[in-house]
Parts: C-alpha cells; structure tokens; sequence
C-alpha cells in the first residue's frame, strides 16, 4: 500500500461556557435545635467569570477593537454567555492591577536602555484631545497616555535617564532628551516627495537620491566593516553639506533646505550605532498604528483609568512580543 495523498478537514467545535455551581446547605441540630451553615465558596465573594474569560474579553476588547456593546454580543452569540456591559467593565477594572506590574517592570528596563524610540498620536480621553504615546527600546516597550503632547511627559517617563541616543521625529517636545539624537529620516524623505511634486526646482530631487543612499546604508550596514561605514557616512556628509550650500529660487526646495539643514546633526547618527540605532521612526509609528485604530472604530475613552488600563495591556503584550510571546497566551498569564 502506498501513501498518495493527505487532506486536513478541520473545524472548531462548539464552544460553551463550563460551569461549576457551588450549593451551600444549612442543618439545624435535631437534638439542641443549634443551625450550622456551610461555609460560603471563595466565588461567592469574587467574580463568577474565569481568567481565561477575562482574558478573552480584554483580547479582543484591545487588540480587536470590539467596543462594550459588540463584545457583550459576541459572548452571547459566539458562546451562549450572558455578560452585561457592566461586568466587562469590571474585568478591565479587576485585571489591571496584574498588567501594571508589567507595565512598571517594561518602565524600569526603559530608563536602563542605552537606545530609545518614542512618538505619539492624538486620542480622545473624557471628550478632550489628549495624546497616546509609546516609548521602546530592544527590550520593552511602554504605552503612555496623557493629556499633553509636552516634554514633560518624556521627562516623567525616563525619570532623569539620558540614553545615548533618542529617536523621533522633528517635533520639539521629542528634541533633547539623549546624548544624541537620530532624527527619522522617513519623515524628512515625505516632505523632500512634496516638494519634489509641486516644486520648481531640481534640488529636492538630489536631496531624494541623498536619502536613498542613506536607507541603503542604513539597510545594509550590519554587513559592512567599521571602516567601510566611516567612509561612506563621511561621503554623506560631504553631499549633505553641497545640497545645504546649493543656491536656489524654489520657496518649497529653500524651505526643505532649512530643515535639514535644521536637523544637519542628526540624520546619520546611525552610522556610530551599527545594527543598535534605526534610520527612522517607522518601528513607533507601527506600535502606534493599532491605537490609531482603535481610536477610529472607538473615539477614544470615556475616563482616564480606562485609557491607562488598556495602556498597560499594549504595554505587556507588546513588550513580550519582542521575545516571540502570543498576545492571548500574555494576557492570560498576567492574569493568572
């Protein structure tokens, strides 16, 4: 007999709640007329709803944009359970405390880290414009919110450690706060596109071919010996400072020209840091792209304490992500 062949049929079987129902009983002594009652289980003081309910309901509450409403639905429809909006909110209440054990152990490793990213996003919090912010280094990451888009909040977070070098983009609030600073090279490249598209002028596109030489070093430069990385960064340097001296009649090229020439000391900071610092800002923008998204499917929070709840489930998950860990699988062990 030969094997010719193999066909996978695969399915999910019906899923329903398993539950355990505690009886308490009382007697009453037949002799002395003395009543005993049985003590109470430990569930009669604490929630009925398992851990692994609690960590589904915050999964996808989370990481799937499902609001109150279409949560409680999908418990009812996907699994027969009947959970009010009230008792998912208590989930979220009763499990933050695991998470932001996590959340203060991904701070500690971030005011100890040599190279950190940050940038933040826009957020409704209690119907005003607060901000989402996320900090990173190789490993941890760290969500923040708040109701500023000033340095203090950098200044709170780090809580005095200076890295050697901070990534962000050109923002003000982002400036200053390590050693050095690698400005995203992504961002300068978006702006020298604009001007390359309703521009008059040729220097924009040499500033592109700048950038594309940059990312190229940028892209390959694990491979490269310390010498071979010295010598082009000094050939960078030298095409940088003729494209800052070129004479131009373009306003948007002479605008584009002054800010790089603005940030001159800190696109190629990479090259000192091989492999440890990122040409660009993209690996924050990505960690804040699902917070974007929830804020477009939710419109933000109505208290501060959920903001910051839901903060510190992205802050753990995200922070064991980086060593390969499965987003529910984390949940559930902060929980448990």
């Amino acid at each position: 007999m030969e094997l010719i062949g193999e066909y996978d049929e695969i399915e999910i079987p019906p899923v329903k709640p398993y539950v355990v129902r505690h009886r308490r009983f009382a007697c009453r002594c037949a002799h002395c007329g003395a009543g005993v009652k049985a003590p109470a289980p430990a569930v009669a003081t604490q929630t009925p709803f398992g851990p692994r309910i609690h960590a589904l309901a915050i999964y996808c509450k989370g990481f799937q944009a499902l609001s109150y409403e279409r949560l409680r639905f999908m418990f009812r429809d996907a699994f027969g359970l009947i959970v009010s909006e009230g008792a998912l909110m208590n989930m979220f209440i009763r499990s933050h405390a695991g998470f932001k054990i996590e959340a203060d152990k991904a701070k500690a490793i971030l005011r100890q880290a040599k190279v950190v990213a940050s940038d933040e996003t826009g957020v409704r919090i209690e119907g005003t414009n607060s901000y989402h912010w996320v900090f990173h280094c190789k490993d941890a990451v760290l969500h923040q919110p708040d109701y500023s888009r000033a340095a203090r909040v950098v200044a709170e977070t780090m809580n005095g450690h200076t890295p050697n070098v901070w990534i962000s983009d050109r923002y003000s609030a982002q400036q200053k706060h390590g050693a050095a600073h690698q400005t995203c090279l992504a961002h300068l490249a978006r702006d020298t596109a604009y001007a390359l598209e309703h521009g008059s002028d040729d220097l924009p596109l040499r500033f592109k071919l700048w950038f594309g030489k940059a990312f190229d070093l940028a892209r390959d430069i694990a491979s490269f010996a310390a010498s071979t990385i010295a010598s082009k960064k000094r050939e960078l340097e030298k095409q940088l400072a003729a494209l800052l001296a070129a004479a131009t009649e373009c306003d948007l090229a002479r605008q584009l020209q002054a800010k790089i020439g603005r940030a001159q000391d800190q696109l190629l900071i990479f090259c000192d840091y091989p492999g440890e610092v990122e040409a660009t800002n993209n690996g924050s923008e990505r960690k804040l792209r699902p917070c974007v998204i929830q804020r477009k499917v939710t419109n933000g929070y109505r208290a501060m304490w959920a903001a910051q709840a839901e903060a510190d489930v992205r802050t753990t998950v995200d922070t064991e992500r980086l060593k390969g860990a499965n987003p529910f699988q984390t949940i559930l062990d902060a929980l448990v």
